[in-house]
């Protein structure tokens, strides 16, 4: 009964004899949000490399690991980083003026014409723009790469868009947001950048065979949510078929 119960415990806490921090484990899954607005405080390459040491663990298909990341704090790369940033960040407003989904795999090319539309209203319209115009001031900037040989993509040969090939990924991205919490910090992945692939490879000297998976800002938030807002289960989950019955309780 004791080991059951030491068993119980470490998996509703995190490491609390490292870091002091008493947080459950059920608490961190429903209170991390995207966070995009950061204090002006530094967060040291021992803090960081302590959260990367933590996500490292993160499961991606054969053990492979097909991550890089790259920590940017050259001000010159990041500056460019957020110009190529911005680039795509207006196109994907312009989708939202237009009412569309951004860049959806289903969009209509009469959807992508409306879009292009908009794009002159979408730089105009600053509003939205307060993250993407300030993301070369986050505390930490980390670009993650993947390296598409080593990646799973079961899905390839399907007629439809490709996403299999993320499992491998975004476990580890989410890993370090977890592990950033833990420590107080905040922080978002975003695939925006991913938009100019091409020249955010120039940019970083990435090699052809990697690609853009995302950019993770961190930072101390100058706010914290408590409380989520989420689909409740019987939203999204049935028995047995897609269209079956809501699984509820």
């Amino acid at each position: 009964m004791q080991m059951v119960a030491s068993r119980e415990r470490c998996t509703r806490h995190f490491d609390i004899d490292r870091y002091g921090v008493a947080m459950e484990l059920r608490d961190a899954l429903r209170t991390t949000n995207a966070v995009r607005e950061f204090r002006d405080l530094a967060i040291s390459d021992d803090t960081l490399f302590a959260i990367l040491d933590d996500a490292r663990f993160a499961p991606s298909g054969g053990n492979r690991q097909a991550w890089h990341v790259i920590v940017l704090d050259d001000p010159q790369l990041r500056a460019r980083l957020q110009e190529l940033y911005l680039d795509g960040w207006y196109d994907y407003v312009a989708h939202l003026l237009a009412g569309l989904v951004p860049f959806s795999p289903l969009a209509s090319e009469e959807d992508r014409r409306v879009a292009v539309a908009k794009r002159s209203d979408a730089e105009a319209a600053s509003h939205f723009h307060e993250f993407a115009q300030s993301l070369e001031r986050a505390p930490r900037l980390l670009v993650i790469t993947a390296d598409i040989g080593s990646l799973a993509a079961v899905d390839r040969d399907l007629d439809r868009y490709t996403i299999a090939g993320g499992a491998s990924i975004y476990p580890f991205v989410w890993q370090i947001l977890l592990a950033a919490r833990e420590r107080g910090i905040g922080g978002v992945m975003t695939t925006m950048a991913t938009r100019n692939e091409p020249e955010v490879r120039a940019v970083l000297d990435v090699p052809a065979d990697h690609a853009i998976a995302a950019v993770v800002a961190l930072g101390y938030p100058i706010r914290t949510l408590q409380k989520l807002t989420r689909r409740p289960v019987a939203a999204f989950t049935t028995r047995d078929r897609f269209n079956g019955p809501a699984f509820d309780l």
